[in-house]
């Protein structure tokens, strides 16, 4: 009767005729404790056949989605069922049973198909559920697997979307602060905290009697599964892999614009956490090199052109760049205190020049005197012929800093200066905030009203890109303080370019030099070179050191011992080895043995 009841209820989902009868029956068995046990394993046989049965059935017919949603509602009527039927042990007994039957088969299916939909709608609650069932019947490994898989293929999918190249760090910081929150909360294990207080004896008692205790159970403690923890970072990790170099360059940029815009009303410790988030993702990248001269390249803008938040900030986050990521990133300590250093130097130079009586043809004169290998920028073959009077002041700081320094030997570099100018338009007289080079150009308007391209770039004789770019700044932005002929958004050969009287602004001091902040994507790829070529530096001196050491060796091995020798700059793919090893056995610095082909030999 008991089979045919559970049968019937488990099909009809209707409580049987019958089923009044049932608990006696149970009490009886319990008295003959042997009895009860072959009922209870015999039960928990059936039991797993019904429901076995039944999940290959819905498998046919159901979503994994929908399985799940019917599977949970088969586990809330069976617990229900059983606990007015059974003992609490067997009742687990049966739930356990029941969840290993319905869902043991299916956990690749349902890993494979809910959980990217439930990851894809942000869905926490069903996530949990899952984890909370898959934990039941041993299957974490199999969501772990598919969490990573789509983890993975989250990332990459940001990291190669080009159009949303300049949003790629907001995205992955998203995605990757919803991940963190499904570590911390659904895929977690539970560990219920229990508090003892103990209550002694009042003073007046004299029997010996024990203290009494009273129980607190406080909220459960949740503990994150470190086997997701690790499934996360692999996957952003590999995810990464996807482009190499991009995103290792876009969050130096992300940090960069952060640094520029610094708290902006926040918490400076919610300020230093927002920071701390995004070099979190610095770890995942395999691109140190790239981070670290795109990194120093914006640090030494800002620096130079006072365009960073806080100087404060810039040396802690340094601090911590140095200290938990890469020791290299001491050279921005360097970089302060050239700027200090050159300051001190500004402040001696306008004291001689008072005490000379000289007056300088300009009000004001700032030189920044840094060296050139603390610093990221090549050096310039030529640069922009600046008027003959600026030249005449930065003439007379060389003969003053040569009675500092004699041995020491100054070049200019102009396309980091910046000026200030003051304009007379037609409505009212203006300041300039403007780049050393859009200075210059402008000035040429004091001589004629207007000038052709070519005639401009005759004068100037500046490097042609650069000469287009700042022009079309002044031209063609959204504050132009010169008019092109014909109108357009590019710099052409045959443009005429005039000086806009008409030109009108709110503001007294008006600020055109963001072209300096910006980089450009010339800059980025002129970077790029560079990364690429220092890498083969890097690769030709680590294969040469190390052949140094063995004199002998196997290319596997020498591959692997070239990817230890550099990893925490750069991971190199397996075909940039082997070109090198080619270029070095060319130029003697390795020869292959006689006898063995993959045996490279160390030439002394």
């Amino acid at each position: 009767m008991l089979q045919s009841s559970e049968d019937y209820e488990a099909e009809s989902r209707t409580s049987h005729q019958l089923r009044d009868l049932i608990p006696a029956l149970i009490d009886r068995l319990q008295h003959h404790n042997c009895y009860y046990e072959l009922f209870q394993t015999f039960f928990d046989s059936i039991t797993h056949d019904f429901y076995f049965a039944e999940s290959a059935q819905l498998r046919k017919s159901l979503t994994a989605k929908k399985f799940l949603t019917h599977a949970e509602e088969r586990s809330k009527e069976e617990d229900q069922r059983a606990r007015k039927l059974f003992p609490d042990a067997t009742r687990e007994l049966i739930l356990r049973t029941m969840d290993k039957a319905l869902y043991f088969e299916q956990l690749e299916w349902i890993a494979g198909e809910a959980l990217p939909q439930f990851m894809e709608k942000q869905s926490p609650d069903a996530l949990l559920l899952m984890y909370n069932k898959f934990s039941r019947v041993d299957g974490l490994k199999v969501l772990q697997v598919s969490f990573k898989k789509y983890v993975k293929e989250q990332v990459a999918i940001i990291v190669k979307d080009v159009a949303k190249e300049e949003k790629m760090v907001e995205n992955l910081l998203q995605f990757k602060y919803f991940c963190d929150s499904l570590t911390a909360d659904a895929f977690a294990n539970v560990e219920p905290v229990t508090t003892v207080k103990s209550i002694a004896p009042s003073v007046a008692s004299t029997s010996a009697l024990p203290m009494d205790v009273d129980v607190d159970t406080a909220p459960p403690k949740k503990i994150p599964n470190q086997e997701f923890v690790y499934a996360l970072s692999d996957a952003f990790q590999q995810g990464f892999k996807a482009r190499r170099n991009k995103p290792a360059e876009m969050i130096a940029k992300y940090l960069d614009k952060a640094m520029r815009k610094g708290q902006k009303g926040k918490e400076e410790v919610d300020f230093m956490s927002e920071l701390d988030r995004v070099l979190t993702l610095y770890r995942y990248t395999d691109d140190k090199d790239v981070f670290r001269t795109f990194y120093h390249r914006a640090l030494a803008k800002r620096l130079l052109l006072e365009k960073s938040a806080s100087d404060d900030f810039e040396k802690m986050i340094l601090k911590k760049l140095k200290e938990e990521y890469d020791p290299e990133f001491g050279m921005g300590d360097h970089m302060f205190k050239d700027l200090e250093l050159s300051r001190g130097l500004m402040k001696e130079y306008t004291e001689h020049r008072e005490r000379q009586g000289e007056e300088s043809t300009q009000q004001k004169m700032s030189v920044m005197v840094l060296q050139r290998s603390f610093w990221p920028f090549t050096t310039r073959k030529e640069d922009a012929d600046i008027p003959a009077w600026m030249q005449e002041d930065l003439r007379r700081y060389v003969l003053f800093y040569k009675t500092k320094h004699q041995g020491h030997k100054l070049d200019w570099d102009h396309s980091l200066g910046t000026a200030s100018l003051r304009a007379r338009f037609k409505a009212a007289e203006k300041e300039l905030s403007v780049s050393l080079y859009q200075a210059v150009v402008l000035l040429l308007f004091n001589e004629a009203e207007q000038i052709p391209f070519a005639e401009i770039k005759s004068q100037i004789r500046m490097e042609d890109a650069e000469l287009r770019r700042t022009l079309q700044s002044l031209a063609c932005g959204k504050k132009r303080v010169l008019k092109k002929l014909p109108a357009g958004k590019d710099v052409n050969d045959e443009d005429v370019f005039h000086f806009n009287l008409d030109f009108t602004d709110p503001q007294f001091r008006v600020h055109i030099n963001s072209i300096q902040v910006k980089e450009t994507p010339e800059e980025s790829k002129r970077t790029q070179t560079l990364i690429e070529g220092d890498r083969r530096y890097a690769l030709d001196a680590a294969i040469v050191r190390i052949m140094k050491g063995k004199k002998e060796l196997q290319y596997e091995q020498l591959k692997t011992a070239t990817i230890d020798a550099v990893k925490n700059h750069f991971v190199p793919d397996v075909t940039s080895i082997k070109q090198r090893i080619d270029s070095l056995v060319e130029q003697d610095y390795l020869r292959r043995h006689d006898d063995d082909m993959h045996l490279l030999v160390y030439v002394a």
